[in-house]
This record gives C-alpha cells, sequence and structure tokens, in this order.
C-alpha cells in the first residue's frame, strides 16, 4: 500500500536498539491524527467482510492498531504480552530475535475454536516475535487466523514474511 502520508511521517533510528540495527518508529504515526485514520481505514478496508471476531495484539505498540481496528469491526481484542504481565493462567512461547531471545504469552481463555483470528503488531523483521504469537494462536485451533503489520522491513535483507507459508499476510509500509 505504501501511502505516501504515512512514509513522510515513519521516522527511523540508526543504531538503535544496537549498532547497525535502523529502527522504524511507528510512535510517529501514532501520534498524528491523519496517519491513524489512513492505518485504520486501510485496515478497515482490508478486514471488514474477513469475519474477525478476535484481534491479537502483540505487546506492546501492536495493541494500539489492534484495539482501534477491534473498535470499528466490533470484535475482541486479545493481548500477546511478555511474561509476567497477565494475572491468569497463560500459554507461553519463546522464540529468538534480532538482538535476544523473548516469549509471549496468553490467557488460555483467550480464543475458541468458533474464532477468526486476526494477529496484529507494528513491524515484521525476522518474524520471530509473530511467529511465536501465530504458534500460540494456532493452539487454539481457531476457525481461521490472518496477520498483518503496519511496517515490514525488507531493505536489510530481512525476510520475515518468509516463514509464513500458509497465512494470509498484509502489511500497510513496505521498507
Amino acid at each position: 500500500m505504501n501511502n505516501q502520508v504515512l512514509i513522510d511521517n515513519l521516522r527511523c533510528i540508526t543504531d538503535f536498539p544496537k549498532k547497525g540495527i535502523n529502527f522504524r518508529d511507528v510512535t510517529t504515526l501514532y501520534k498524528s491524527g491523519e496517519c491513524m485514520k489512513i492505518m485504520l481505514d486501510e485496515m478497515y478496508e482490508l478486514y471488514k467482510d474477513k469475519g474477525i471476531t478476535k484481534i491479537v495484539g502483540i505487546e506492546s505498540r501492536g495493541f494500539v492498531m489492534a484495539s482501534a481496528l477491534a473498535g470499528r469491526l466490533g470484535c475482541g481484542v486479545v493481548l500477546a504480552r511478555k511474561p509476567g504481565k497477565l494475572p491468569s493462567t497463560v500459554i507461553k512461547e519463546s522464540f529468538s530475535k534480532e538482538y535476544g531471545v523473548d516469549t509471549v504469552e496468553m490467557h488460555i481463555d483467550s480464543i475458541s475454536t468458533d474464532d477468526v483470528v486476526l494477529i496484529h503488531d507494528d513491524l515484521l523483521a525476522t518474524g520471530g516475535t509473530a511467529m511465536a504469537t501465530y504458534k500460540l494462536v494456532r493452539h487454539f485451533n481457531p476457525k481461521k487466523i490472518y496477520m498483518n503489520f503496519i511496517i515490514e522491513i525488507t531493505d536489510e535483507g530481512l525476510h520475515g514474511r518468509d516463514v509464513f507459508k500458509d497465512i494470509e499476510l498484509t502489511t500497510l509500509l513496505t521498507v
């Protein structure tokens, strides 16, 4: 999609969180009402006819658009969080990412077999966090799973999309 307004408002921070990484800062899109409207409208058009019943937002920047889109679609929001943040019984999945190892957790009663789930996060780089979340969601055996990201990074030799073979995956920006 690569909307020019979104591209023009996206900040890139070199050498963050460590040397050699060019961090795409989605917070510059979140602080703009115009960018929020564009992102929400584009995501709504992508998913309005898919029967989505739950959107899984990945900690923490994924919570923003997951919640906004869920409000527009009239569906629920499920949080995929870092360890120790959810108050009830959880399932968890650990994964490697470009600068360390991490874990995501979800409540064990988050999703049912009747749900159609959209997994959303701000950024697709290597795909580690998203794949861990996808494995958690798949554990619940929902009717269908979709994935969406605001930004997909391809210009640094990253191929996060390649780890998802049989899933409908969309992005708003490719950089």
